[in-house]
C-alpha cells in the first residue's frame, strides 16, 4: 500500500510538470493554480540581469548599476539611460527590450513638453509604461517585455524611485535593488534606508555604491564596470561613467565624504 501511494505521488508530480508545460506556451493561458507562466518567465529574466540599485533622499534620487561584458574583447553594455532632463532609468534583463521602452518614454516626454510646455510628471510616465507592459500580457501575438526598470526622477512633488515590473505592476520605493544577487544589496538597504531621507548627496551616492558592491560577483566595482546617475532640484539627470565616476569610487573606503569635494567632482 505504501509503495502504491509512493507511485501515485510520483505520477502526481509528473502530471504537475506536464500541466506546467501545457500552460506555459501562451501568455494568455491561465494555469490551474491561477498563474501566467510566461509572465513569470519574464520576471525571471530580470533576476538574471546584472544588479541595479536606486536610492533617494528628500532632495535627490540616485541610480547605480553594474555593467557586463560578454568577454574580454567586448565593451560593457550600457545599463543607465537618460529619458529626459529630470528623469532616467537603470535596467536589468534584456537590454534590447529596455532600448525599445526607453525610446517610447522619451517620445512621451517630448509630446508632453510640446503640449503642456512643462516636464512630464514622473508617476504619470511610470503609469504609461506600466500600462504598455501590461498590454503584452493579454495578447497571444507577442510576449512580455523581459526587462525590469528602476526609474529615478524629480518633479514638483520631489524625488522618486519607481520599479516597473514586466507584469505591468509598478511600485514606489525609498530604496530598491533588482537583478542577480540583489538580495545582498537589499539587505544592506534595509539596514540603512532610514538614514537616506536626510542624507547629503555624496553620502547617498556612497550608500548606492556600497549596496551595489554587495551584489557584485567578486566584491569589486570600478569605473569600468559600474555607472551611477544623479537627479535633483538643482541638477538635471546626469550619468557618471569612466573618469567622471572614479572620484566616487575612490571615496568608497573613506568613512566621511566632504560635500566640498563632491561639489568639485560635479563641476
Amino acid at each position: 500500500r505504501t509503495a502504491g501511494a509512493s507511485r501515485q505521488g510520483g505520477r502526481s508530480g509528473t502530471d504537475l510538470a506536464m500541466f506546467r508545460n501545457q500552460y506555459d506556451t501562451d501568455v494568455t493561458t491561465w494555469s490551474p493554480q491561477g498563474r501566467l507562466h510566461q509572465v513569470e518567465y519574464a520576471m525571471e529574466a530580470v533576476k538574471q540581469g546584472s544588479a541595479c540599485v536606486g536610492v533617494k533622499s528628500k532632495n535627490y534620487a540616485v541610480l547605480a548599476a553594474l555593467k557586463r561584458s560578454h568577454n574580454d574583447m567586448s565593451s560593457y553594455q550600457k545599463k543607465v539611460f537618460k529619458v529626459d532632463e529630470h528623469m532616467g532609468i537603470a535596467i536589468s534583463g534584456l537590454t534590447a527590450d529596455a532600448r525599445s521602452l526607453c525610446k517610447y518614454m522619451r517620445t512621451e516626454c517630448l509630446e508632453h513638453q510640446y503640449v503642456y510646455e512643462s516636464p512630464m510628471p514622473v508617476q504619470r510616465l511610470v503609469v504609461d509604461i506600466a500600462d504598455k507592459c501590461q498590454t503584452t500580457t493579454q495578447g497571444a501575438s507577442g510576449r512580455p517585455y523581459g526587462v525590469g526598470m528602476l526609474i529615478a526622477g524629480h518633479d514638483q512633488t520631489g524625488p522618486h524611485i519607481f520599479y516597473n515590473c514586466p507584469s505591468g505592476n509598478y511600485y514606489e520605493y525609498k530604496a530598491m535593488t533588482i537583478g542577480a544577487r540583489s538580495q545582498a544589496a537589499k539587505t544592506y538597504l534595509e539596514r540603512h534606508y532610514e538614514t537616506f531621507e536626510g542624507a547629503e548627496l555624496n553620502a547617498l551616492i556612497k550608500h548606492a555604491l556600497t549596496a551595489l558592491k554587495e551584489s557584485s560577483q567578486n566584491g569589486d566595482i570600478n569605473s569600468v564596470n559600474c555607472s551611477i546617475s544623479v537627479v535633483g532640484p538643482d541638477k538635471a539627470f546626469t550619468i557618471y561613467d569612466g573618469e567622471a565616476l572614479q572620484p566616487y569610487i575612490d571615496m568608497m573606503d573613506k568613512n566621511e565624504i566632504s560635500e566640498g569635494d563632491g561639489a568639485a567632482m560635479q563641476e
